[in-house]
């Protein structure tokens, strides 16, 4: 791309992305630290990718996603996974009028624009199978009809990596839709500090403004599509991802180590939030830096260990971190 059209971009980009630091103020008002957190919720806004948040109780992941849907003036719904859960539950279901003898259809709290699927692992696999159609095709079979969902639609669910009794362990089908898989870990002393001066009262009262409306989002997310990426990180992320599936290929000592690697969805997904990476830090172009900061959120997930590598101790995370390291940089 020419100097001019890129100069022209990051002008566009700069006008764009004023929203994501109100936003930023506004979730911070309710939640103290979680950036990292924040900002992939956010990716996953613009980019219209589904987020799967894992840590245990108390890190706020439910208050996140709650006070993010809040600043987007859009239809939010929360909805408790159990494992009674039905999918008429989820999706609707048909409610017979004896008066005209006629069928009439109750649409399920899957209609709104940003839901997010609590404890997800706690529900069964009818249940799943009926979100993950949600998910990839953003429409909702209720009978012999199908419904389309209204734009944005995101999933963002939430998991507990302990307590596992009464869990179900999610397809891997299902956990290749989500574009993040985000790991959330303790706060810092001086943050939990302020939680407790903060939060530390019978009744919180938090008070978040809107910043933007979902027609402004879709708007922006055809601003996100023109970041520019180079070829030389298309071959970049192409390298990453393939080295996942033959490590030995792109000269990355982990021989019997990985026992399936990412799917070609990850190198879309991938090049797609590198570019809503760079899109929030004002840049209209995708530098290395936004492949590697991204990149352990997209691929975790996707990346299945023998178990040689669990016999040494070595995690999906453990192992990408090597890809990364031993993958040249361009």
């Amino acid at each position: 791309m020419a100097q001019t059209g890129i100069t022209a971009l990051n002008e566009r980009v700069k006008e764009s992305n004023a929203f994501v630091q109100r936003i930023m103020q506004e979730v911070n008002k309710a939640v103290v630290g979680q950036r990292h957190l924040i900002e992939r919720l956010l990716v996953g806004l613009l980019t219209n990718g589904h987020v799967l948040l894992e840590g245990v109780p108390g890190l706020a992941k439910t208050l996140s996603v709650k006070t993010v849907a809040r600043t987007v003036a859009a239809k939010f719904q929360r909805i408790q996974f159990t494992p009674d859960l039905l999918p008429a539950d989820l999706l609707g279901t048909l409610v017979y009028n004896p008066q005209s003898g006629s069928f009439s259809v109750k649409k399920g709290p899957i209609f709104a624009n940003i839901i997010l699927a609590d404890e997800i692992n706690r529900a069964p696999a009818k249940v799943q199978s009926a979100l993950l159609e949600a998910m990839q095709e953003h429409q909702v079979t209720i009978g012999e009809e199908t419904f389309p969902l209204e734009e944005p639609f995101l999933v963002l669910a939430t998991q507990n990596p302990i307590e596992q009794h009464g869990t179900y362990e999610l397809p891997e089908a299902q956990v290749d839709r989500f574009m993040l898989k985000v790991v959330i870990g303790y706060p810092s002393k001086d943050e939990e500090r302020q939680i407790m001066k903060r939060m530390a009262v019978s009744h919180p009262d938090v008070a978040v403004e809107r910043v933007i409306t979902p027609q402004e989002l879709l708007a922006v997310r055809a601003v996100v599509d023109e970041v520019y990426l180079d070829e030389k990180i298309e071959e970049y992320i192409l390298n990453l991802v393939r080295a996942t599936r033959d490590p030995k290929a792109h000269h990355v000592e982990l021989s019997q180590m990985i026992q399936y690697g990412a799917s070609p969805r990850a190198t879309m997904y991938l090049a797609l939030a590198a570019k809503a990476y760079a899109f929030m830090q004002g840049r209209g172009y995708v530098v290395p830096q936004d492949v590697k900061t991204i990149g352990l959120d997209v691929l975790r997930h996707r990346l299945i260990p023998t178990y040689e590598a669990e016999a040494e101790g070595l995690t999906s995370e453990a192992l990408l971190k090597r890809i990364f390291e031993q993958v040249p940089v361009p």
